[in-house]
């Protein structure tokens, strides 16, 4: 390998890359198989990683190294420069190691670091209204005079009370007085009797009128100089608030992106056709963009690309150090269909029809339900481009209902799928799934050996919204998902377990394979959390639930082959 740091390349020796083939078409950047070279470029900048020095960037790969663990996501483009030479380009996601300025790597769309520019400028400003802020918060006057408005609040509530009980029983007793009165007074020393008990009573309406009145004079002038204090925080959160959004704003004019014919698009223009409307943030930033951004701009012509994950994983997300990974979808997918244009591209693996020529094999028939072993690799439901499932192989076979999906696998999840003949039923047995009435358990292929025996993760999950169909752990956002496991068979290099999961979370079983705080070990041929192979192993083996007719406990079972 030789690297020129002029040109950003680091061009392939003769020997490593003689007997491999260019690709015919550009990388499906959302689903792919790295090109052969690609994958000798990802182990050359592996190599560099591991090898190199001058990166101050904690990576959580090694103890002697300070500050917090931050993994990241490199990526690599096989490109041909002007002259026909092969190489590659290398980036990064972000920042690295606080800066985007690093030789081995392609600069950013827009470098927003640069000494003296608008966003350090405006960063530091913010940062000032952020530190006045702060300011405030710590103040002493105002801490103390938060703290007293409530002791004396709540002084003021205790003395009022003290004082309104003492004056109702003064009332119980001028009550009783009175009636006392009644029967041993005249009329002439009653009325003047009545008299005195009615002063008595405006004296007692004062004493309470005056001291409610001098507590809330005295409140309301400590609320005064409380609300100086709030309307100041306020009036810099609406100018943070304010210049973010405008700093924000001019970010995105300054990403500029370009394809093979040199047409520019902004971020504003890219994402204004977009549900969201407007970019998120650290849009452009991602590896592949600014790979294809700087092939573009030097003439080179983009051959195939890769992207992996280096170091330590997110606390959120399931990242395995060297593990291969298709780009973002939130982010980069309406960025990279603006760059791909008019470039040949491999086609989209997900989009490919499965092949019909397998029956559905039906496993239990009446005239309430239906319980199929679905194949893996085949729908539950019609998708927006592939409508062959579950649901349409049914419509063809039932001429007489229409088939009503109760409850659904992943399309790379085999076993049992229930499928209700009218809404009765289906409103019945779903009912049951709802409710967590329905017995499941599942039969998975784990791509490491598992050294405990059984166990329970709970783990709340919610959906990555910029990575969709991908979940998160998140413990403030997440639902609550709970799995039971247990170990069947050990072998070299994987663990068969069974799965109970007493929740139905998108992806829950996957999840808690893959996730470093559940068993850390992905499902074989789980291409989301894992590596692709030539199926998912995962297979819902057994369903328990109630005969929405008869009433009694109805169950079944398939076996699955792996």
């Amino acid at each position: 390998m030789v690297y020129n740091s002029q040109s950003r390349i680091s061009y392939f020796s003769d020997k490593s890359i003689n007997e491999i083939a260019l690709p015919e078409r550009f990388t499906f950047p959302f689903y792919y198989e790295p090109h052969p070279l690609a994958k000798i470029a990802a182990a050359e900048l592996e190599h560099y990683l591991e090898t190199q020095t001058e990166l101050e960037h904690n990576f959580g790969l090694r103890a002697d190294i300070e500050g917090t663990p931050i993994g990241k996501m490199f990526g690599i483009l096989v490109v041909k420069d002007t002259e026909g030479k092969l190489g590659y380009l290398s980036a990064f996601s972000g920042k690295l190691a606080g800066s985007n300025d690093h030789p081995k790597f392609v600069p950013p769309v827009f470098d927003m670091l640069v000494e003296n520019s608008f966003f350090l400028k405006e960063q530091e400003i913010i940062n000032t209204i952020n530190a006045q802020i702060e300011g405030i918060w710590s103040n002493e006057n105002y801490l103390r005079l938060k703290q007293d408005i409530k002791r004396l609040s709540a002084e003021s509530l205790l003395e009022i009370s003290a004082l309104k009980k003492q004056l109702k029983n003064n009332k119980e007793d001028r009550k009783k007085l009175r009636e006392s009165q009644k029967n041993s007074l005249n009329e002439q020393d009653y009325i003047i009797a009545e008299a005195q008990l009615v002063r008595q009573s405006l004296h007692d309406k004062y004493q309470l009128r005056t001291l409610t009145n001098k507590w809330a004079q005295l409140l309301e002038e400590m609320q005064t100089r409380l609300t100086q204090f709030e309307t100041n925080i306020e009036t810099l959160k609406n100018e943070r608030k304010e210049r973010s959004a405008a700093l924000q704003q001019q970010l995105f004019e300054q990403y500029v992106f370009l394809n093979k014919d040199g047409k520019l698009k902004s971020l504003h223009e890219i994402f204004s056709q977009t549900p969201l409307g407007k970019p998120p943030a650290a849009a452009g930033e991602c590896a592949a963009p600014k790979l294809l951004q700087f092939a573009f701009s030097r003439g080179y012509k983009p051959l195939a690309m890769a992207e992996f994950w280096w170091g330590a994983a997110p606390k959120s997300e399931i990242r395995k150090h060297k593990h291969f990974y298709p780009a973002c979808t939130g982010k980069c997918k309406p960025i990279l269909a603006h760059m791909l244009e008019g470039m040949p591209v491999d086609e989209n693996p997900l989009l490919r029809t499965p092949e019909k020529n397998s029956m559905l094999e039906i496993v239990y028939e009446d005239e309430s339900f239906i319980v199929v072993n679905k194949p893996a690799g085949l729908r539950s439901v019609p998708g927006v481009d592939i409508q062959d499932s579950v649901y349409t192989r049914l419509k063809d076979v039932l001429v007489n209902n229409e088939p009503l999906i109760i409850h659904r696998l992943d399309m790379d999840t085999s076993g049992l799928l229930v499928v209700a003949k009218n809404r009765e039923v289906h409103k019945h047995i779903q009912r049951q799934f709802l409710q967590r009435k329905v017995s499941k358990c599942y039969t998975a292929l784990l791509s490491k050996v598992i050294d405990q025996s059984e166990g329970e993760i709970d783990l709340p999950l919610c959906a990555d919204l910029f990575n969709r169909p991908r979940q998160l752990v998140c413990f403030k956002a997440g639902k609550k998902s709970v799995t039971r496991w247990k170990v069947i068979n050990r072998y070299k290099d994987t663990t068969k377990v069974n799965f109970w999961p007493l929740t139905g979370r998108t992806h829950q079983l996957r999840m808690h394979s893959a996730h470093e705080l559940g068993l850390n070990a992905p499902i074989v041929g789980d291409d989301l959390y894992g590596s692709a192979s030539e199926r998912m192993y995962l297979h819902a083996a057994y369903l328990e639930f109630i005969h929405p007719k008869t009433k009694e406990k109805i169950s079944f079972e398939v076996e699955d082959f792996f």
